[in-house]
């Protein structure tokens, strides 16, 4: 390693998007020298390496997650436990402590990036490392979201001094997100808010992958805020898979015509009612237009099969198909057939959207979703969001349906609109070098903390 090529750590919330996200940082430091150790639980380290293109320099260290009474053993992500057992991955998590302080301390690296353990800025400053609160979240979602507000109705609005913007909550989502914020975690003692509010303050910067061109106002709102340098990395775009599609998806989508296939896949996580599930693939059908939907099965049901209307199966099954698995989501994006991405409005999955030319339905379900559907519809118009109860939070197949042909019907004046500004932001992100120049000053600034 060269004498100024910097030493990292990096150990996030046990996350799949979480993990992926820190890998994809990783790999865009390991390409300029930079050696990376990276914490992550046994078990999930087999999903990682493919994803790992600099095996020389991105070395994995294998965590055991501690047990925790209530989760099921074997627990390491969250996806293996549902949304409410959270808290206590959470305080597995917290019980590494002694373990992580015992690596930084042999590895004596130059910075540690984290996310969820507020007490790693504290332990890393002891030992003359410096820490990084590296969010796989957008800086809109972090000024918004991260306040000590203990009021519904506080939430529906932006706090105070936030510039001014299109990001505003509905009544079912501000009583989610104030539930969220406001629950005491098991063991620790801190409301969930509380945790990420002083991991924000002791850190000794902010990271994020995201551009100063379309988010400055909100970094300069978060720069005051914590009176902390915020740096950006630009969009890191995933890398271009080195697999290739599956013969089965490929061979389906050949089918259809350039543009005309929706795609609608939700992330790891999200899980619908029954009867919302049932209310989007009818929305699907209602269009009349070719579907591939990736969704897990919904809430209390074991397959998505059991889960579909009556006679559903059977009136698209030239058209469309419904898989309750993993699916290869690059890869199904930059297919040519594919003309509509409806997404859950994940960080991760807006930078695999925005590098391919497929037009955005944005049906969010829960936190920084919510504020990136705002972000992406209102204040960029790059896509429609598909209407919701304001208390309720329900949508209906009409308003699905409904959504879809405005983004991908370009006869509208809003579907003009959005198609265009979907065509500029990805023009941008293509822009040539924007990435390599994005990263190169934020290993600047990383060196720039160390003087």
């Amino acid at each position: 390693m060269g004498e100024n090529n910097l030493k990292i750590v990096m150990y996030p919330w046990f996350g799949m998007g979480h993990l992926t996200t820190f890998l994809h940082i990783s790999n865009k430091l390991a390409e300029r020298g930079h050696q990376i150790f990276f914490f992550v639980p046994t078990k999930t380290q087999s999903k990682l390496d493919q994803f790992n293109l600099h095996p020389d320099l991105i070395k994995f260290i294998s965590i055991t997650v501690p047990h925790v009474d209530g989760l099921p053993h074997g627990t390491e992500t969250t996806a293996d436990v549902p949304f409410p057992l959270y808290s206590l991955l959470r305080r597995a998590m917290d019980l590494t402590a002694p373990t992580i302080g015992a690596y930084l301390q042999y590895l004596k690296p130059h910075f540690v990036f984290f996310d969820f353990t507020h007490w790693l800025p504290g332990m890393a400053r002891k030992l003359g490392i410096k820490s990084v609160l590296y969010f796989i979240i957008s800086p809109a979602t972090v000024g918004y979201l991260f306040r000590d507000e203990s009021n519904v109705d506080a939430y529906k609005e932006p706090p105070a001094g936030f510039p001014p913007s299109a990001v505003k909550l509905h009544t079912h989502e501000a009583r989610a997100v104030d539930m969220i914020n406001n629950i005491e975690e098991f063991g620790s003692g801190m409301k969930y808010v509380e945790r990420m509010i002083m991991a924000a303050e002791e850190c000794d910067a902010m990271g994020f992958k995201s551009c100063r061109e379309i988010e400055g106002k909100y970094l300069e709102f978060l720069e005051k805020k914590f009176k902390k340098p915020v740096i950006l990395a630009g969009p890191v775009l995933p890398d271009a898979p080195t697999s290739t599609l599956d013969e089965k998806w490929a061979q389906w989508l050949n089918k259809f015509q350039p543009k005309s296939v929706i795609f609608c896949a939700f992330g790891s996580e999200a899980r619908l009612k029954k009867e919302q599930f049932q209310e989007l693939v009818l929305g699907f059908e209602l269009t009349g237009l070719p579907f591939l939907a990736a969704l897990k099965p919904p809430l209390e049901t074991e397959t998505v099969e059991e889960a579909l209307p009556e006679g559903f199966k059977e009136r698209t099954a030239k058209r469309g198909v419904v898989h309750g698995d993993w699916v290869q989501q690059q890869l199904i994006l930059s297919h040519p057939s594919v003309g509509c991405f409806v997404t859950h409005c994940g960080w991760g999955s807006f930078s695999e959207a925005m590098v391919n030319d497929c037009q955005l339905v944005l049906m969010p379900h829960v936190g920084d979703q919510l504020i990136n559907a705002r972000l992406m519809g209102g204040d960029l118009r790059v896509g429609v969001e598909v209407e919701k109860g304001d208390e309720d939070g329900l949508f209906t197949k009409e308003g699905v349906a409904k959504a879809i042909r405005l983004a991908m019907e370009g006869d509208s004046k809003i579907g003009e609109e959005v198609r265009a500004n979907r065509g500029k932001l990805k023009e941008f992100f293509m822009r040539k070098g924007l990435e390599k120049s994005y990263v190169d000053e934020f290993v600047h600034k990383l060196k720039c903390l160390l003087e």
